[in-house]
């Protein structure tokens, strides 16, 4: 084994868990996360020789893993157009998120929550929050400024804020409903 094969399987050991959480909230679904995170890394390791600056390898491959997903559309979008098919949203199926969230319950309406928001502001604070990513990082990854990645990360925290509340509100007023009707 090389040592450029050897430096690539640490990375491999290092990332891999990290990058299935983050392509499994992209995708909501087991196989597309691993088949993601397969690509990902075989993309990686094609252009492994450009890999100028180690330190950046983090944000390397979740720009990487972003563009196989938004790829992932591409061929979806053009599959559709080719065959005239209408497009039916797929259901969500599978297990949530693995080894992030306390319950199964608590996770799947924090994802339900998060995935009320616009991916605009949805997708940094997952990129925070699971990927543990500075607001410059983000700001590499997605390709904006990090006082723009301040604000959509302030404006995803306060809509989500708002809908836990009303979320909280109307859980509280159909108790009250059904203790009264009883």
């Amino acid at each position: 084994m090389s040592q450029q094969e050897k430096e690539f399987e640490i990375i491999v050991n290092q990332f891999s868990k990290q990058l299935y959480r983050y392509a499994y909230w992209l995708s909501k679904d087991n196989g597309i996360a691993e088949d993601l995170v397969q690509e990902t890394f075989l993309r990686a390791w094609k252009s492994f020789d450009s890999l100028k600056n180690v330190h950046a390898v983090k944000s390397w491959l979740y720009t990487i893993m972003r563009r196989e997903n938004a790829r992932r559309f591409e061929k979806k979008n053009a599959k559709l157009e080719n065959s005239k098919v209408e497009y039916i949203e797929e259901e969500h199926q599978g297990d949530t998120l693995r080894n992030v969230f306390i319950s199964e319950e608590s996770s799947l309406n924090l994802h339900d929550t998060l995935g009320q928001l616009p991916k605009t502001y949805s997708e940094p604070l997952v990129l925070q929050v699971l990927g543990g990513y500075s607001c410059q990082e983000i700001a590499t990854i997605m390709d904006l400024t990090p006082s723009n990645v301040m604000v959509r990360l302030h404006r995803a925290k306060k809509m989500l804020r708002e809908i836990l509340l009303e979320k909280e509100f109307q859980e509280s007023y159909e108790k009250v409903v059904l203790a009264s009707a009883a």
